[in-house]
């Protein structure tokens, strides 16, 4: 006879029979009754605990309908056979790509690159704005929304680019997608590339390499120089490939700009191999010194190029709200795939961003923040230069990050998981090649850099840089 340990709140909510229930459940789930034990009897049971046959009983009859006990008559309730419980190890969730992302949802720290400022966001305004957005969306007839996104914000954005990126295109071009990721699993989708080979930019985004990898895609590094992107050497390389993906506005993560002859050079490659082109606009506008130059896309003459934005780095990465813009030629091509397999957002996150563009906070709020991410970035690398260390040094001031140049003998992996231990976020240089070993290097974000604090900062790195910490 199994002996059994149950324990009755009887001042709570929860019926006396499912209290019952549940304890000879987890006691059977948890291995402590084995197969084949024979559970009390209804009257034993009852008088033990001091409640009604019937509660006992109605417990029981849920077990077997459960197919946790058999019942067997005169012989009793026995407790059924199950595949035994395995043994339960438990780990600290590790998050995905925890080479790229050491934590997600927490404020960001110092030098943490790809996230905009946190003490200078129009929090009061854009919370106004999010409830109205919210209230649209919940008064909003009950149906299916427009996959491609909302009409709206279509236009919002068409608009935009034609000003800022001197990108021609009509809102039946523009797509809204779940940020980054969502637009190049889009693209991947619709020029269906599975399988083939693709240009990229060495050294590159890491994200942007795995994801190409994951979807069967054979990455070939290019390399880049001054000018971009060496065209020639990717036909030497991958002489197949039959896409590019590339970084022409600030080229990440060494910020150089994609000069107009490599522009041309590759828009002609594309056309003669009948290859595309993803265009990763990253940063947008936010060329901190002199204005953006064009987006490659305004370029192009022969619907071979992709140009993606996101409103991660301008408002924030927690929309998850980006940006496609096709050929006019693939927009139907690309609105079934989207309707099929990645429809956009939810609307309250479009709603809101389309009013923060049309009233115009948008661009103002672009102004303010070229600003101070100019100032911050003065502030860090003039920290960096008084430092005048051979440990650590200015490479560039690329776009909303600094680049700083480490000895070869010193791994950039090590010492941005050391820096984490004392709040900075330093992201590792050698991860972005694709060549072994890369150039070891430290991404050292602007844009939460207080210049009140960036001293400090840059003093601490420099100890952990030189085996102090």
């Amino acid at each position: 006879m199994a002996t059994l340990s149950v324990d009755l709140d009887r001042a709570g909510r929860i019926p006396l029979s499912a209290q019952i229930y549940g304890s000879i459940r987890g006691a059977i789930e948890s291995g402590q009754l084995a197969a084949g034990a024979r559970l009390p009897s209804w009257s034993d049971l009852a008088a033990q605990l001091g409640v009604s046959r019937g509660t006992v009983r109605a417990a029981y009859e849920r077990l077997i309908d459960e197919q946790f006990a058999i019942g067997l008559g005169a012989a009793g309730t026995r407790v059924a056979a199950r595949p035994l419980p395995a043994a339960s190890k438990w780990w600290p969730e590790a998050p995905p790509l925890p080479d790229l992302f050491y934590d997600f949802s927490t404020a960001p720290l110092a030098f943490q690159m790809g996230v905009p400022a946190q003490d200078a966001f129009p929090f009061k305004l854009w919370s106004r704005i999010q409830s109205r957005a919210a209230r649209r969306a919940a008064a909003a007839p009950v149906g299916y929304p427009d996959p491609r996104g909302d009409p709206e914000l279509r236009q919002q954005i068409a608009s935009y680019l034609g000003v800022s990126r001197g990108l021609r295109c009509s809102p039946s071009q523009v797509f809204v997608t779940a940020g980054f990721a969502g637009a190049l699993n889009l693209a991947i989708r619709a020029l269906q590339v599975e399988g083939r080979q693709a240009w990229m930019e060495d050294p590159g985004f890491p994200l942007t390499r795995t994801a190409l990898a994951l979807a069967g895609i054979t990455v070939a590094g290019v390399p880049v120089d001054a000018d971009g992107l060496d065209i020639d050497a990717g036909i030497r390389i991958a002489p197949e490939a039959s896409l590019a993906v590339v970084t022409p506005g600030q080229q990440a993560p060494l910020g150089m700009t994609m000069s107009l002859p490599r522009r041309i050079s590759l828009l002609d490659w594309a056309k003669q191999h009948d290859a595309w082109i993803i265009e990763d606009d990253y940063l947008g506008e936010l060329q901190l010194k002199g204005r953006a130059a064009p987006a490659l896309a305004s370029l192009d003459q022969d619907g071979r190029v992709l140009h993606i934005g996101t409103f991660s780095k301008t408002i924030s990465p927690a929309l998850r709200l980006g940006f496609l813009v096709v050929p006019l030629a693939m927009a139907r091509r690309f609105g079934e795939v989207a309707a099929c397999l990645a429809p956009a957002p939810t609307s309250s996150v479009q709603h809101a961003v389309t009013e923060f563009m049309h009233d115009g906070h948008y661009l103002r709020h672009l102004r303010r923040m070229k600003r101070l991410y100019a100032a911050r970035q003065a502030a860090l690398v003039g920290c960096l230069k008084e430092l005048a260390s051979e440990s650590i040094r200015v490479q560039a001031a690329a776009g909303m990050t600094v680049v700083a140049a480490l000895p070869q003998s010193i791994s950039d992996t090590d010492i941005a998981s050391r820096a984490r231990l004392f709040g900075l976020a330093p992201v590792p240089l050698s991860p972005w090649y694709t060549r072994n070993p890369g150039q070891q290097g430290l991404l050292l974000g602007v844009t939460n850099s207080d210049e009140r604090t960036v001293a400090a900062n840059c003093s601490r790195l420099l100890e952990i840089v030189r085996g102090r910490h």
